[in-house]
Protein backbone atom coordinates (compact mmCIF):
# COMPACT_ATOMS: atom_id res chain seq x y z
CA UNK A 1 0.00 0.00 0.00
CA UNK A 2 1.18 3.79 -0.69
CA UNK A 3 0.27 6.55 1.41
CA UNK A 4 -1.08 10.33 0.67
CA UNK A 5 -0.35 12.46 2.89
CA UNK A 6 -3.10 14.94 3.37
CA UNK A 7 -1.70 18.30 5.43
CA UNK A 8 -3.73 20.77 6.38
CA UNK A 9 -4.55 23.69 8.87
CA UNK A 10 -8.15 24.59 9.38
CA UNK A 11 -9.93 27.34 12.19
CA UNK A 12 -13.65 27.19 11.00
CA UNK A 13 -13.56 23.67 9.88
CA UNK A 14 -13.82 24.59 5.76
CA UNK A 15 -10.82 23.39 5.11
CA UNK A 16 -10.96 20.06 7.39
CA UNK A 17 -13.77 18.99 5.31
CA UNK A 18 -12.45 19.36 2.27
CA UNK A 19 -9.01 17.48 3.39
CA UNK A 20 -11.72 15.05 4.00
CA UNK A 21 -13.20 14.82 1.33
CA UNK A 22 -9.93 14.19 -0.59
CA UNK A 23 -9.22 11.48 1.63
CA UNK A 24 -12.42 9.75 0.62
CA UNK A 25 -10.88 9.89 -2.63
CA UNK A 26 -7.58 8.49 -2.34
CA UNK A 27 -9.35 5.61 -0.60
CA UNK A 28 -11.09 5.05 -3.38
CA UNK A 29 -7.87 4.13 -5.62
CA UNK A 30 -7.34 0.62 -4.92
CA UNK A 31 -3.49 0.02 -3.04
CA UNK A 32 -3.77 3.75 -1.89
CA UNK A 33 -3.98 5.15 1.91
CA UNK A 34 -4.39 8.83 3.01
CA UNK A 35 -2.34 10.04 5.66
CA UNK A 36 -3.74 13.35 7.25
CA UNK A 37 -1.74 15.11 9.54
CA UNK A 38 -2.03 19.29 10.58
CA UNK A 39 0.22 21.77 11.90
CA UNK A 40 0.03 23.66 15.45
CA UNK A 41 -0.83 27.33 15.71
CA UNK A 42 1.68 29.91 15.85
CA UNK A 43 1.84 33.13 17.88
CA UNK A 44 3.30 36.30 17.99
CA UNK A 45 3.10 36.41 22.01
CA UNK A 46 5.28 34.17 24.23
CA UNK A 47 2.63 31.44 25.73
CA UNK A 48 3.05 27.83 27.26
CA UNK A 49 4.08 25.04 24.44
CA UNK A 50 1.15 23.60 23.24
CA UNK A 51 1.02 19.67 23.58
CA UNK A 52 2.82 17.33 21.04
CA UNK A 53 -0.48 15.77 20.57
CA UNK A 54 -3.44 17.80 19.30
CA UNK A 55 -6.54 17.43 21.83
CA UNK A 56 -8.36 16.13 18.95
CA UNK A 57 -7.82 15.66 15.15
CA UNK A 58 -5.30 14.54 13.38
CA UNK A 59 -1.59 14.12 14.28
CA UNK A 60 1.01 17.01 14.05
CA UNK A 61 2.63 16.54 10.57
CA UNK A 62 6.88 15.58 11.14
CA UNK A 63 9.17 15.95 7.90
CA UNK A 64 9.16 12.10 8.12
CA UNK A 65 5.15 12.25 7.09
CA UNK A 66 6.68 13.81 3.65
CA UNK A 67 9.40 11.45 2.84
CA UNK A 68 7.40 8.67 3.46
CA UNK A 69 4.68 9.48 1.17
CA UNK A 70 3.81 9.46 -2.62
CA UNK A 71 1.88 12.55 -2.92
CA UNK A 72 1.11 15.39 -0.95
CA UNK A 73 -2.17 17.35 -0.73
CA UNK A 74 -1.58 21.03 0.79
CA UNK A 75 -4.50 22.53 2.46
CA UNK A 76 -5.15 26.53 4.08
CA UNK A 77 -7.31 28.44 4.61
CA UNK A 78 -6.97 31.75 3.06
CA UNK A 79 -4.96 34.47 4.48
CA UNK A 80 -4.90 37.84 2.77
CA UNK A 81 -4.87 35.84 -0.47
CA UNK A 82 -1.61 33.63 0.70
CA UNK A 83 -1.89 30.42 3.09
CA UNK A 84 -2.40 30.89 6.27
CA UNK A 85 0.60 32.05 8.80
CA UNK A 86 1.06 27.89 10.56
CA UNK A 87 0.92 26.48 7.59
CA UNK A 88 3.74 28.86 5.78
CA UNK A 89 5.95 28.36 9.06
CA UNK A 90 6.18 24.73 8.82
CA UNK A 91 6.99 25.10 5.04
CA UNK A 92 10.07 27.12 6.16
CA UNK A 93 11.13 24.01 8.02
CA UNK A 94 11.76 21.95 5.44
CA UNK A 95 15.10 23.15 4.03
CA UNK A 96 16.76 19.59 4.88
CA UNK A 97 14.27 17.85 2.72
CA UNK A 98 15.01 20.55 -0.18
CA UNK A 99 18.90 19.72 0.13
CA UNK A 100 18.18 15.92 0.18
CA UNK A 101 15.51 16.33 -2.65
CA UNK A 102 13.35 14.02 -0.78
CA UNK A 103 10.71 15.54 -2.26
CA UNK A 104 11.60 15.70 -6.03
CA UNK A 105 9.42 13.92 -8.47
CA UNK A 106 6.08 13.41 -5.98
CA UNK A 107 3.14 14.47 -7.56
CA UNK A 108 0.75 17.45 -5.22
CA UNK A 109 -2.30 18.99 -5.14
CA UNK A 110 -3.71 22.27 -3.02
CA UNK A 111 -6.83 23.26 -1.80
CA UNK A 112 -8.33 26.26 0.18
CA UNK A 113 -11.63 27.66 2.30
CA UNK A 114 -12.11 31.45 1.87
CA UNK A 115 -14.50 33.68 3.81
CA UNK A 116 -15.41 35.08 0.80
CA UNK A 117 -16.41 33.88 -2.65
CA UNK A 118 -13.67 36.35 -4.58
CA UNK A 119 -11.56 36.48 -1.29
CA UNK A 120 -8.25 34.81 -2.88
CA UNK A 121 -9.50 31.19 -3.74
CA UNK A 122 -7.36 31.12 -6.48
CA UNK A 123 -3.75 33.17 -5.08
CA UNK A 124 -4.18 30.95 -2.54
CA UNK A 125 -3.60 28.20 -4.19
CA UNK A 126 -1.08 29.35 -6.21
CA UNK A 127 0.95 30.52 -3.19
CA UNK A 128 0.67 26.96 -2.17
CA UNK A 129 2.41 25.91 -4.73
CA UNK A 130 5.01 28.02 -4.67
CA UNK A 131 7.62 25.96 -2.15
CA UNK A 132 6.22 23.01 -3.48
CA UNK A 133 7.86 23.77 -6.72
CA UNK A 134 11.13 24.47 -5.19
CA UNK A 135 10.46 20.98 -3.76
CA UNK A 136 10.75 19.69 -7.09
CA UNK A 137 7.00 17.89 -7.11
CA UNK A 138 4.73 17.78 -9.70
CA UNK A 139 1.67 19.79 -9.24
CA UNK A 140 -1.45 18.78 -10.08
CA UNK A 141 -5.00 20.79 -10.54
CA UNK A 142 -8.31 19.83 -11.39
CA UNK A 143 -9.71 19.49 -15.18
CA UNK A 144 -12.34 20.61 -16.64
CA UNK A 145 -13.57 17.03 -17.17
CA UNK A 146 -15.02 17.12 -13.99
CA UNK A 147 -18.22 18.63 -14.70
CA UNK A 148 -18.99 20.30 -11.60
CA UNK A 149 -16.06 22.78 -12.25
CA UNK A 150 -18.11 23.84 -14.86
CA UNK A 151 -21.51 24.02 -13.21
CA UNK A 152 -19.90 25.62 -9.40
CA UNK A 153 -21.70 28.56 -8.32
CA UNK A 154 -19.47 28.31 -4.69
CA UNK A 155 -15.97 26.85 -4.89
CA UNK A 156 -13.98 25.03 -7.06
CA UNK A 157 -11.14 26.02 -9.85
CA UNK A 158 -8.80 24.54 -11.99
CA UNK A 159 -5.44 25.46 -9.42
CA UNK A 160 -7.48 22.62 -6.76
CA UNK A 161 -10.60 22.00 -4.54
CA UNK A 162 -12.02 25.66 -2.82
CA UNK A 163 -14.85 25.99 -0.40
CA UNK A 164 -16.48 29.29 0.25
CA UNK A 165 -17.47 29.16 3.88
CA UNK A 166 -18.55 32.57 4.61
CA UNK A 167 -17.44 35.73 6.88
CA UNK A 168 -18.21 33.58 9.84
CA UNK A 169 -17.20 30.26 8.37
CA UNK A 170 -20.73 28.76 8.54
CA UNK A 171 -21.64 27.82 5.28
CA UNK A 172 -22.13 24.16 4.08
CA UNK A 173 -20.07 22.71 1.82
CA UNK A 174 -22.22 22.27 -1.67
CA UNK A 175 -22.33 19.22 -3.23
CA UNK A 176 -20.07 20.95 -6.31
CA UNK A 177 -17.47 21.64 -3.78
CA UNK A 178 -16.87 18.08 -2.11
CA UNK A 179 -17.09 16.55 -5.82
CA UNK A 180 -14.43 18.26 -6.99
CA UNK A 181 -12.41 17.77 -3.69
CA UNK A 182 -12.69 14.08 -3.78
CA UNK A 183 -12.47 14.31 -7.69
CA UNK A 184 -8.94 15.62 -6.78
CA UNK A 185 -8.02 13.09 -4.43
CA UNK A 186 -8.77 10.15 -6.67
CA UNK A 187 -6.76 12.19 -9.29
CA UNK A 188 -3.58 13.14 -6.62
CA UNK A 189 -3.39 8.83 -5.45
CA UNK A 190 -4.44 7.95 -9.04
CA UNK A 191 -1.05 9.38 -10.56
CA UNK A 192 1.33 8.76 -7.39
CA UNK A 193 0.40 5.38 -8.09
CA UNK A 194 1.08 4.80 -11.34
CA UNK A 195 4.43 7.15 -10.54
CA UNK A 196 5.29 4.96 -7.61
CA UNK A 197 4.91 1.52 -9.36
CA UNK A 198 6.65 2.27 -12.60
CA UNK A 199 9.46 0.73 -13.39
CA UNK A 200 12.94 1.66 -11.54
CA UNK A 201 10.85 3.66 -9.35
CA UNK A 202 12.64 4.47 -6.22
CA UNK A 203 10.96 3.25 -2.81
Amino acid sequence: MHEILILYYSVHGGTRQLAEAIARGVAEVPGMLPRVRTVPRVSSRVEPALPAVPADGPPYVELEDLEQCVGLALGSPTRFGNMAAPMKYFWDQTAPLWMQGALAGKPAAVFTSTGSLHGGQESTLLSMMLPLLHHGMLLLGLPFTEPQLGATRSGGTPYGASHHGGADGLLAMTEEELLLAQALGRRLAAVARRLADAPGAAG
